[in-house]
């Protein structure tokens, strides 16, 4: 049971948060004020998950207070009993929210996101399915108000794509989606497939934060090469006429990002540097969680499909997430973009995850 003091005392902090937020210091600096704001927010959450919980309580004693007085009237005392035993029901998952409330937030979760969607084994079908996927997170993400913008396509001439690069723009939008990077694996009938013989596939999802001026990441011109060429795919008429696609590789590291997806040269570079300063704090973050033996080679995975986190089985309408050994039979709700279900299953686990260290 959660000590009501110990929640008072992260909510005494509610108020320091509302004065910060007409504090004319904390409103000129961009940075202080969004971590102000979602701070002010997680409060309120808790304060609204506190005021369920321990309402819940005080409902819980006045029932079995009622249940056990022999004096009371049988059909009321059955009454209470019924009652002890919704409360009961809903306790866990009210007792949960104040947790996850208690809990450091993750400074990362409130922000963008960005994909990066690649076809693995399998070919064209392998291609097919990553343009799925993206179709599938993209349904979502048209669900939930927030706003997809594509950085760099590969595509093949069936409409799949070899790779997609592209940025989620919405509150919470990493949050959501940081459990999706790994391998996802197919069994179908492909489109190519004309004996109706189900193919085995595979594509590879990496999901990390949009960079901010919180994470102080300096890119320098001297440490850039920027490359110019004429876009291709995407563009219409201005498909190899039109030199505006960008490509900057950041010289100490390797590392590039390209974008093309624009018909202007200043867009296209403003992107494509969006998508290299989250390389680099992933790879700064990565880095920091090698010491607990991760890399992003693990997270990623390798396309193979003996590396897989998840598998999308049409004939069956099932999908398997290997994590959680949690199985859904409506696949075809699902690559329409209902992935609640999924998100909140794969959170749970998350949050039981961080409670148990906390508590350990």
């Amino acid at each position: 049971m959660i000590a009501q003091e110990q929640v008072k005392r992260v909510l005494d902090r509610i108020q320091a948060a509302e004065s910060a937020l007409s504090d004319p210091a904390v409103l000129g600096n961009p940075s202080l004020y969004r971590k102000t704001v979602r701070e002010h927010a997680s409060l309120k959450h808790l304060e609204r998950a506190a005021g369920d919980y321990f309402r819940l309580l005080a409902e819980l004693d006045e029932s079995r207070a009622l249940a056990g007085d022999p004096a009371a009237d049988p059909d009321m005392a059955e009454m209470a009993r019924s009652e002890c035993a919704r409360i009961e029901s809903e306790l866990p998952a009210a007792e949960r929210a104040v947790q996850a409330g208690l809990l450091p937030p993750e400074p990362a979760d409130a922000r963008n996101a960005i994909f990066e969607i690649r076809a693995g084994t399998g070919g064209e079908e392998a291609a097919l399915f990553a343009a799925a996927l993206f179709r599938m997170y993209s349904r979502f993400c048209d669900a939930k108000g927030w706003k997809t913008s594509v950085v760099d396509a590969n595509g093949t001439e069936l409409g799949g794509y070899k790779e997609i690069v592209f940025t989620v723009a919405g509150e919470g939008a990493y949050g959501a989606f940081k459990f999706e990077s790994g391998g996802h694996r197919v069994q179908r009938v492909p489109e190519t497939e004309a004996q109706g013989r189900i193919h085995t596939s595979a594509a590879t999802v990496i999901v990390f934060p949009e960079a901010d001026e919180e994470d102080a990441i300096a890119l320098p011109e001297s440490e850039l090469r920027v490359d110019i060429f004429c876009a291709g795919g995407h563009g219409g008429q201005g498909v190899n006429t039109t030199y505006s696609a960008i490509r900057i590789t950041h010289l100490p590291t390797g590392l590039t990002a390209q974008c093309q997806d624009e018909r202007s040269q200043h867009r296209n570079k403003e992107k494509a540097m969006g998508v290299l300063k989250a390389r680099l704090l992933d790879q700064r973050r990565q880095t920091e969680a090698a010491k607990l033996g991760k890399t992003r080679l693990d997270l990623r995975g390798s396309g193979d499909r003996s590396q897989r986190i998840r598998t999308y089985n049409f004939p069956q309408n099932r999908m398997t997430d290997h994590r959680v050994n949690l199985t859904l039979y409506s696949l075809d709700r699902i690559m329409e973009g209902a992935l609640d279900p999924l998100i909140e299953a794969l959170s749970a686990h998350d949050l039981a995850e961080r409670l148990a260290r906390e508590l350990a």
